[in-house]
């Protein structure tokens, strides 16, 4: 046999094992949500009903949103925290095309997720061509954001009282006689879309590439600063979405919400499976450990447990996840 043919097949055998570690990960957060979906359903006679079922997958949207395009962006070996003030940025933004300008809806909502494509856009720029450390580059975006949200509001809410049928794209129910919140729906179509692209596209096989190993990945003969650029800009999408998706929920842009965001949507991403050190994860994954922070704070709410005990129950989950992750990686 030669030597070719012995490094094809071990490379094969490495790419199995890789997927099927990814897969038992994935199993692993799913039977976590399901233990604890279990323990609350035991702890509270109002957890396991249609309407608390309905309100956590409504919790969900704006973390499971952000930690979509998150995704992206530390499977690529990067980090972002301007994601939360981005999307109170974003949201501003639609307050502003929406209600200050006077756009239809069918520009100014287009118009604020785009948006939130050029602070992505910025981020990857400051990352890839100026050569800033992933965490200090979005660090400083964080804060442009937030102070950029407070000075084209005023420091104000902007409400979309006069703006017909915004508010039904979060609340409103698309689907005839089932209350069912359309915001649902629009997770669920970012998810699809987010997953096709990360599993079946070029975007996604270079992201995967660049977090595995970005020196021979640049070796091979892609540019690794375009393809960044572009992940960063991809990942912006989903901050202008999740600013839309709050904004309406809440009926009004709130220029000092978004700060503490980030950090529950690095976790669902990190709980959901995906390497802080690159190169492995999974929108399913994400999903899982979006939906995991959404019951976990729901739960948490409904026993009574004072918001405090429920940050530093939440911080012991992050813990044992990021250590899971460690294990994971040293053991690979």
């Amino acid at each position: 046999m030669t030597a070719t043919k012995v490094s094809a097949r071990e490379s094969a055998q490495t790419g199995l094992v890789t997927v099927a570690k990814g897969r038992l990960q994935q199993l692993l957060a799913f039977a976590s949500l399901i233990v604890i979906s279990a323990f609350f359903s035991v702890a509270s006679p109002y957890f396991f009903s249609y309407d608390n079922f309905t309100a956590i997958l409504f919790s969900t949207v704006v973390i499971g949103t952000l930690a979509i395009g998150t995704t992206f962006v530390i499977i690529a070996g990067g980090i972002d925290l301007s994601i939360g003030t981005g999307m109170a940025l974003c949201a501003v933004m639609s307050g502003v095309f929406l209600v200050d300008i006077g756009l239809p809806l069918a520009l100014g909502v287009p118009a604020a997720i785009l948006f939130g494509g050029l602070i992505g856009l910025v981020n990857g720029f400051n990352v890839a061509v100026l050569k800033i450390p992933p965490f200090i580059a979005t660090l400083a975006m964080m804060l442009v954001a937030q102070g950029l949200a407070l000075v084209l509001s005023d420091s104000a809410p902007i409400y979309f009282t006069d703006v017909a049928g915004y508010t039904d794209i979060s609340t409103g129910n698309l689907l005839p006689g089932v209350r069912f919140p359309n915001a649902v729906l629009v997770l669920l179509g970012a998810a699809l879309v987010a997953a096709v692209l990360l599993t079946k596209t070029v975007l996604g096989r270079y992201t995967y590439s660049i977090g595995s190993n970005e020196e021979a990945t640049a070796l091979s003969g892609i540019n690794v600063r375009r393809w960044k650029i572009a992940i960063y800009a991809f990942a912006g999408l989903f901050i202008g979405l999740a600013g839309v998706m709050i904004s309406a929920r809440l009926g009004s842009a709130q220029p000092a919400t978004g700060m503490g965001y980030e950090l529950q949507a690095i976790a669902a991403v990190v709980i959901g499976g995906t390497s802080l050190s690159g190169g492995k994860g999974s929108i399913v994954g994400t999903l899982i450990g979006a939906l995991i922070i959404s019951v976990l704070n729901n739960g948490l709410q409904i026993m009574s447990i004072p918001q405090e005990w429920q940050n530093v129950i939440l911080g012991c989950v992050i813990l044992v996840a990021v250590y899971t992750d460690m294990i994971r990686k040293k053991e690979t």
